[in-house]
């Protein structure tokens, strides 16, 4: 056994010692399964899900060691490809206002340029980022220096990946020339790559993490985005830029999107389904259900998006902030959530949606480091159904008998290659679904692969068509089960906590 998958055992056996008891019930299935019907309707397409929907999101600290994001780095990279081959990569983050642009290094350009940076990168940059998402930083992060070789390593790793880029600048505590001089680098050294730079990180939060007074108001940050942006776009006068970027509500995205809709290519926000993890109420059964102030965002996004004629994009996301809740984040319900919630964003019409993570996190996507390995964790799973579903568009699809299981859900999808499809997630923990599906005319025949765990609070052995993700991010379905169609209908059998992806023949 090699030094990596001792490494890779031990990670395993740590997180099963670990499991927290979270009094669920066991599923057996207490209750007896739910009848559902789903019906769709193949002639009416909605919400378009385009090759660059997914992507994660990293720290921006994480470039303070420039082989991470680097052409080297060929697992990593077969891990991010396996959950799309047009997605997006982040840079951001907390420690975007705390990174700056060193663009001649007074120390080896190959190393990391600080001992804050060596002890970020040794340990991990969710952890170093001390808070991810609302209700943050309770010191500031040691400052990090961003190279040249940074950047040059991470363009290789985006054509090794095949991903593109948004890149967060620091408008916190940097300044606007610094901030173009690095845009105008990255934008050389990326150039197609780049879809778009976002100013800064989590603006409506400066006035509680000390980056700005008290009083600080969206009339201030609007002034200092708008200086930015003019003082970069008149260095690089093709750069593109998104934005605001907000942790919370919809409180500045709408005044933002009035005030810079011409100058704007896209909406950004933030969204953490849960925190504080040291609430004792921030549970997998509240993970799992649904979460009225989400609604009402997206119906405010979605009114956003009409008035100012932009498209919108979940640029920071994740189950519960600060790095995630054990037992938790780190759990096979976090595959339940992340699949779910990926459809949730696409049929309210989000142009995408990021994934935060990194290091060890506990609700990081792909956990480990370049030395030590990686390994993909159960929220990966969400993500990887969604991969294999592929792009397309959404089809208008209605729920009967749904009420009998209220945490089910299931969207349909007309793939690019003209194949239906649905996705289904059954986030009751005490009961089956027996969901009938009516595809449409013509279907002869289904294929299923199941989204599968022996319990939702499992952390290890998870599976997506029988199979687990293995070492770079090897996947293939190991079972695929065929479902005949009689009289117009397919039946697929959902276990407690389980999800599925179903393609038909034929339609």
């Amino acid at each position: 056994m090699n030094r990596r998958e001792f490494i890779r055992l031990s990670v395993a056996a740590s997180a099963a010692g670990l499991r927290l008891p979270l009094n669920l019930p066991a599923l057996a299935e207490t209750t007896p399964a739910a009848s559902v019907r789903l019906t769709l309707r193949a002639d009416r397409l909605s919400n378009k899900i385009g090759d660059d929907f997914a992507g994660l999101s990293y720290e921006s600290a994480q470039l303070g060691n420039p082989q991470f994001f680097s052409g080297d780095n060929s697992e990593l990279a077969e891990f991010v490809r396996q959950l799309g081959k047009s997605g997006v990569l982040r840079i951001g983050g907390n420690t975007s206002e705390f990174c700056y642009w060193t663009p001649n290094p007074t120390k080896n350009v190959n190393a990391p340029a600080s001992e804050a940076t060596r002890a970020a990168n040794k340990t991990d940059p969710i952890a170093y980022a001390l808070a991810v998402g609302p209700d943050k930083v309770q010191k500031a992060p040691a400052p990090v220096n961003i190279t040249p070789v940074a950047i040059h390593n991470l363009r290789e790793f985006l054509e090794l990946s095949g991903w593109r880029l948004i890149y967060g600048l620091n408008m916190g505590t940097g300044t606007a020339e610094a901030a173009a001089d690095e845009a105008s680098y990255v934008m050389n050294a990326v150039g197609e790559k780049l879809i778009a730079f976002q100013l800064c990180n989590e603006p409506d939060l400066f006035f509680r993490n000390g980056i700005r007074k008290a009083d600080y108001n969206f009339a201030q940050f609007a002034a200092e985005w708008q200086r930015f942006y003019q003082v970069i776009r008149a260095r690089v006068p093709n750069a593109r830029v998104a934005g605001p970027d907000t942790a919370y509500n919809n409180q500045w995205l709408a005044p933002f999107a009035r005030q810079f809709k011409h100058e704007a290519v896209f909406l950004s926000r933030h969204y953490y389904a849960e925190g504080p993890p040291a609430d004792p109420s921030m549970t997998i059964e509240r993970l799992l259900k649904p979460n009225p102030r989400l609604d009402a965002e997206l119906e405010g996004m979605k009114q956003t998006m009409v008035e100012s004629g932009l498209p919108f994009r979940f640029a920071e996301t994740n189950s519960c902030y600060q790095g995630g809740k054990a037992g938790v984040s780190d759990t096979f319900a976090s595959a339940l959530w992340s699949g779910d919630f990926m459809y949730q964003l696409a049929s309210a019409g989000s142009m995408g949606i990021n994934f935060h993570g990194g290091g060890y996190g506990w609700y990081t996507p792909i956990a480990g480091t370049r030395e030590d390995g990686f390994v993909a964790r159960p929220v990966y799973y969400g993500m990887l159904l969604f991969a294999q579903a592929g792009a397309g568009q959404l089809v208008e699809s209605k729920l009967e008998g749904v009420e009998q299981a209220p945490l089910l859900t299931a969207y349909g999808i007309r793939g690019n290659t003209g194949v239906m499809k649905v996705a289904a997630f059954n986030k009751n923990l005490d009961r089956g679904v027996r969901l009938s599906i009516d595809p449409g005319p013509n279907a002869r025949g289904a294929s299923v692969l199941r989204l599968h765990a022996p319990r939702v609070d499992d952390r290890t052995d998870v599976t997506f068509g029988g199979s687990p993700v293995g070492a770079s991010g090897a996947w293939s379905a190991a079972r695929v089960e065929k479902v005949n169609v009689e009289n117009g209908v397919a039946v697929v059998e959902l276990p407690a906590a389980s999800g599925a992806l179903v393609s038909f023949d034929g339609v």
